[in-house]
């Protein structure tokens, strides 16, 4: 449910960007915490694709690793809440109990919802630098081509090593009705990012402001 009081920048508080992958969300995600950091909010960044190899170092990427995943990261986010520290998550968790667990955790907790049509989410994820996404696998990250190999395996029932099970092809991905900030993913991202630190400003009270709207 969303938050019924109004939480207080000074104290610890989460954002979940959530949406398909490859809907742009940790572009935007990126985008709103280099801001806050400009206007000099200490804000943790913690990103699924980076954090699981933290978690497993040989992840495999199945339902039950995922849940497991997704359960460590509400938890260290609402480690660092605790602790007085802004956090920005960014995470697919297509599972919505996923996101819902992190709110249980976080008293003071807002849902960023990029959404996306799958279409655009394929077509952006397929036109990613093959290099760099190759690089991201190496590291422990989402497999490149996910899409077009999930789609691949659902008609041929090939066996793809190392590729769980996508969201968008092979689960559904589970929207929350009441995500406070809703964005659309066909808007550009300094557009979206704006949108998001609109909603901080307002759900936020203290949060320091932009210094060229102050002025």
């Amino acid at each position: 449910m969303p938050q019924e009081t109004t939480p207080d920048a000074t104290q610890g508080w989460a954002l979940w960007f959530t949406g398909l992958p490859g809907c742009g969300k940790s572009t935007i995600a990126k985008a709103v915490r280099d801001e806050l950091s400009a206007r000099g909010v200490d804000v943790a960044l913690l990103s699924m694709d980076e954090r699981r190899k933290s978690y497993f170092h040989h992840p495999d990427y199945s339902a039950d690793e995922r849940a497991k995943a997704y359960a460590l990261f509400a938890r260290e986010a609402a480690g660092l809440t605790a602790g007085g520290r802004a956090v920005i998550l960014d995470a697919t968790a297509h599972q919505l109990g996923m996101r819902q667990e992190a709110r249980e955790l976080i008293p003071r907790f807002a849902e960023v919802l990029v959404r996306c049509p799958l279409a655009e989410a394929m077509r952006r994820e397929a036109v990613r630098s093959n290099q760099a996404a190759l690089a991201a696998h190496h590291k422990g990250y989402v497999m490149p081509g996910m899409y077009q190999k999930a789609l691949e395996r659902r008609r041929t029932g090939m066996s793809v090593p190392g590729l769980g099970q996508v969201v968008g092809v092979d689960v559904a991905y589970e929207e929350n009705p009441q995500a406070e900030c809703v964005l659309d993913a066909l808007r550009p991202v300094e557009e979206n990012a704006a949108h998001v630190l609109a909603f901080l400003d307002a759900w936020l009270p203290g949060l320091p402001p932009d210094e060229e709207d102050a002025a």
